[in-house]
Order: C-alpha cells, then sequence, then structure tokens
C-alpha cells in the first residue's frame, strides 16, 4: 500500500503541473511502468516511483542501470503502437512522514546521454 500511496502522491503532483496521467502500472510483457504522464507540451513521460518511509532506506538511488533498461524497453513496446512523441524517463522518489505527509524529489531525464 505504501508504494501505491507513493504513486497516488506523484500521479497528482504530474496533474498540478499541467500533465494528464495516460496510466499507472502499466505492463508491458515482463516489464512494469510506473506511472505515464503527457505534458502538456505533448512530451510523453515515463516514471519510475521509488516510495520510502524515510531517507535512511534508499529511494532513487535504488534505480540502477537494470531498471532503467526494462524502463527503455517497456516504454518502447508502449510507443510502438503509438505516433512518434517527445518522450522522458523520470525517476520521483518519496518520503512518507508518519503523519501521511509526503515528500517528493523530481530526478527528470535519467536516461538522457545514456
Amino acid at each position: 500500500m505504501l508504494g501505491r500511496r507513493g504513486e497516488d502522491h506523484v500521479a497528482a503532483a504530474y496533474e498540478r503541473g499541467g500533465a494528464r496521467v495516460l496510466g499507472q502500472n502499466v505492463r508491458e510483457g515482463r516489464d512494469e511502468i510506473d506511472l505515464i504522464a503527457e505534458e502538456e507540451d505533448g512530451t510523453v513521460v515515463f516514471v519510475e516511483v521509488k516510495t520510502r518511509r524515510g531517507r535512511g532506506f534508499g529511494g532513487a538511488e535504488a534505480v540502477t542501470a537494470a531498471k532503467l533498461r526494462r524502463m527503455r524497453r517497456a516504454a518502447a513496446a508502449w510507443l510502438a503502437e503509438r505516433a512518434w512523441v517527445q518522450v522522458r524517463l523520470d525517476v520521483v522518489e518519496v518520503v512518507v512522514a508518519g503523519d501521511g505527509t509526503a515528500a517528493l524529489t523530481r530526478f527528470k531525464g535519467v536516461d538522457e546521454g545514456a
């Protein structure tokens, strides 16, 4: 449930920023994309969400090169049946406090230059 709460927080943050959520927990073969959003400029963003209860257990740094490869593979499969669009891979770290509030840190374009 913690992971789903984090994904919901992130989806709401993208929507507040003007994006439209296209899907959550989208499966493409063996791979999954936590969130797919389309920004106002038409960019489709594939998002990996890492939710933790505190900063001591790691978050965004848990997204390895292997995970980025799986994200790229899932994104390519999702895009295969759609018209060409500008894309970006983001990672969002969510830290949930004991009172239920969440702090989000967004790392945009994590796959650029890879």
